[in-house]
């Protein structure tokens, strides 16, 4: 009988396009064991015969199946348990391919948020209908002149909920109606986190409808906020209107952004109606 020929750990390597340490790894899975094992060096060889089970491990890796699950399919390798396998990991990749848009539209969502902060008009009083939104909500009375003064805060509100990461322009602070009608600027009233509508959350929150608001977007944050409050007050007093909520108060560019002051940018809206 013709001796069956052996190869080095280091060949398979180079024929299969793998690291060594990749099919120490398989060995160690219990997916590729080697053909002899030299009892005084420890060098691996293997033959063609492991050629074939090499081949359906890197197959099924190029579809993303993991380890354990190309292991429990070499134990009893059969047309019908492949076709699970694969079955079973083509829904893998569809639920994968499902968050990934989910996390596309997120991404999408920040990088308009960022470029209406340095495109928008900045200083102008404007009308406008500001769309239906969910919020999580936390009441509380604070005083905020910067972003790091709203960390606590923050952390308060993002604790339980892994999925709702807290970013840069889905946070806000707000004033209640009563102290707006008062012309009472500080301290805030509550914190809230706006949720994208991919976000999961299984929390509590708030449905806020679609409103007509008057909104201003400046040069700035928090510690310039009080003039601006003035600015959107005198306007819903000038064309008699009355304020309808809450403020909603978020930096659309931060210290979480730019260190660069003169990039800050903060957005006020204010709930109204005709009088």
């Amino acid at each position: 009988m013709e001796p069956i020929k052996l190869f080095s750990i280091g060949d398979v390597a180079k024929l299969f396009h793998l690291s060594v340490s990749s099919l120490r790894h398989y060995e160690a899975a219990g997916l590729l064991q080697p053909e002899r094992v030299d009892p005084q060096t420890g060098y691996r060889y293997y033959s063609t015969r492991q050629f074939e089970v090499l081949n359906t491990i890197r197959y099924l890796r190029a579809l993303d199946m993991p380890l354990p699950e190309i292991a429990d399919f070499l134990r009893d390798r059969d047309v019908e348990r492949m076709e699970e396998k694969l079955s079973l990991q083509r829904d893998v990749v569809i639920r994968k391919q499902q968050e990934l848009r989910r996390i596309e539209r997120k991404i999408e969502n920040r990088l308009q948020q960022l470029h209406t902060a340095q495109t928008c008009p900045l200083d102008t009083v404007e009308l406008v209908e500001t769309p239906a939104c969910r919020i999580v909500w936390m009441e509380s009375s604070m005083k905020i002149e910067g972003y790091l003064d709203m960390e606590t805060w923050i952390r308060k509100l993002d604790s339980s909920e892994a999925e709702a990461v807290v970013f840069l322009g889905k946070v806000g602070v707000s004033l209640s109606g009563d102290h707006l009608r008062q012309g009472r600027y500080t301290p805030y009233d509550g914190i809230f986190l706006v949720l994208d509508e991919e976000d999961n959350y299984n929390g509590e929150v708030q449905q806020l409808p679609q409103a007509l608001c008057v909104r201003i977007r400046f040069r700035g944050s928090h510690a310039q906020a009080p003039e601006q409050y003035e600015k959107l007050t005198a306007y819903i007093a000038a064309h008699q209107m009355e304020v309808a909520g809450f403020s909603r108060e978020i930096t659309m560019i931060d210290y979480g952004l730019t260190n660069d002051l003169q990039k800050f940018v903060t957005e006020i809206s204010i709930p109204v109606r005709m009088q």
